[in-house]
């Protein structure tokens, strides 16, 4: 064929080696058959119980100082019962420990939050809002327990008649970009650990790493209603050595957005054992200019997400996505289980084009949807290995511009054009994998 729209080749010998490669130590030690549980600080400077009674109904002040004054090394716990803050602003080594029972609810003033006069509204770049609890230049620390943080994103703005969620879902009707606050965001931090907490509700995404280097993710919960526009679960942008593992995640749009914009590459993100249900799914991009590679995913359930694995880009901001390991996932009720796209943006322009190589997918299992593999074009193709990938005889295959290396453990359905092969192994069992989404008690 002159162009290459669909080109598909079967090497049955010797893939073993090519679809299962180590994850390099060296590049994140957090790859071990037995990763290390994180530990909950030894030392706690200070331990703060709600008000019962105060004028302000407001915490922020207390919360800040107290984080101020801790040592590094040390962790801020907050006891059961409700705190309500506006902006907290972390310190290097100090944890946040909230305990089983305390709730910490984010303010809803869009003035508390405001950067340059448009947060709660709306404008043509959507960045005139802090984040809730900001990691900046720090180095260790983090948040562990229990306890919930509440980002409120459902509730009226104070002093307006619309919640965050409902001025995200204007702006999608006017072709703007709403002001919203992320709930947590870490810039240039390194060695933050969150564990065992639960993350509810942000009125944008959840949790953003820009230029982070370190970060464990270990039992989180991320809870958030499906309709909630823009809330990722966990976005590692331009970081290296990630690691997410025992987590859950539902959320209104990406469970986890892996991607490299302008800042420099992501690499080295390893997930382990999680579980995501609804929302957008497991994805790469659409931000790959800068460059995406070492990303490890194993051992993870896809339950009613929209997508399941997914890889997405498209010439306003494409760049090299490689090295990238899928095993062991289990998928039901996903419309595109498999969705590796070139072109997320139909129209968008430019010269960036997305290029997908050295990817592999083995032992994972799903139902019925569409099946998409999508290159670019004849010149820059998808580069993708296959083993014992199986889904139901209903779901379609939609295959342009790649080449597709087929182990021995077969693909089902069998993708156009290709006879069918005799598979060695059998689809996994997932039926012991489902388990219904931990729901968090809370003040």
């Amino acid at each position: 064929m002159s162009i290459l729209r669909c080109h598909l080749k079967v090497i049955i010998a010797g893939m073993l080696a090519v679809l299962v490669s180590a994850f390099s130590v060296t590049a994140l030690a957090h790859d071990s058959p037995d990763l290390p549980e994180p530990v909950l600080p030894a030392h706690i400077c200070a331990r703060l119980v709600p008000r019962q009674v105060y004028s302000s109904g407001d915490d922020t002040q207390r919360l800040q100082s107290a984080i101020d004054n801790c040592p590094q090394g040390e962790a801020l716990q907050l006891l059961a019962g409700r705190f309500s803050s506006g902006p907290l602003t972390m310190k290097s080594g100090v944890t946040l420990w909230i305990s089983h029972g305390a709730l910490l609810a984010a303010n809803t003033d869009p003035r508390i939050y405001d950067e340059n006069g448009h947060c709660g509204t709306l404008d043509h770049k959507g960045n005139g809002c802090r984040p809730f609890i900001l990691f900046k230049n720090t180095d260790g620390g983090g948040i562990v327990g229990e306890g919930v943080i509440d980002g409120q994103g459902g509730k009226l703005m104070k002093g307006e008649d619309e919640s965050w969620w409902q001025l995200a879902r204007r702006a999608q009707t006017e072709g703007a970009a709403q002001n919203v606050p992320r709930l947590i965001e870490i810039d240039d931090g390194s060695n933050i650990i969150f564990h065992g907490i639960t993350l509810r509700n942000s009125p944008g995404f959840h949790v953003t790493l820009k230029n982070a280097r370190g970060a464990t993710f270990w039992g989180v919960r991320i809870d958030t209603p499906a309709n909630a526009r823009n809330t990722d679960g966990i976005d590692p942008i331009s970081s290296q050595n990630i690691l997410i593992a025992h987590s859950f995640i539902r959320t209104g749009d990406d469970n986890v957005a892996i991607k490299a914009g302008a800042g420099g590459p992501t690499r080295h993100v390893l997930l382990v054992d999680n579980h995501f249900y609804w929302g957008h799914g497991m994805s790469i991009g659409s931000e790959t200019v800068g460059g995406v590679s070492n990303i490890r995913v194993r051992g993870l359930t896809l339950d009613g997400t929209t997508s399941g694995l997914r890889i997405k880009s498209d010439i306003s901001r494409g760049g090299i996505v490689s090295d990238i390991r899928y095993e062991d996932v289990c998928m039901r009720g996903n419309r595109r289980p498999l969705d590796f796209d070139t072109r997320y943006d139909v129209h968008a322009s430019g010269s960036n084009i997305p290029v997908y190589r050295d990817i592999s997918l083995s032992h994972i299992a799903g139902e019925t949807g569409q099946l998409v593999l999508r290159g670019y074009d004849a010149a820059h193709t998808l580069h993708f290995a296959l083993d014992g990938v199986y889904f139901s005889n209903a779901a379609r295959w939609l295959i342009e511009s790649a080449q597709l290396l087929i182990g021995p453990g077969g693909v089902s359905p069998v993708p156009p054009g290709e006879a069918s092969l005799q598979r060695s192994s059998a689809p996994a069992d997932c039926a012991k994998n489902w388990i219904p989404f931990p729901v968090t008690d809370a003040p």
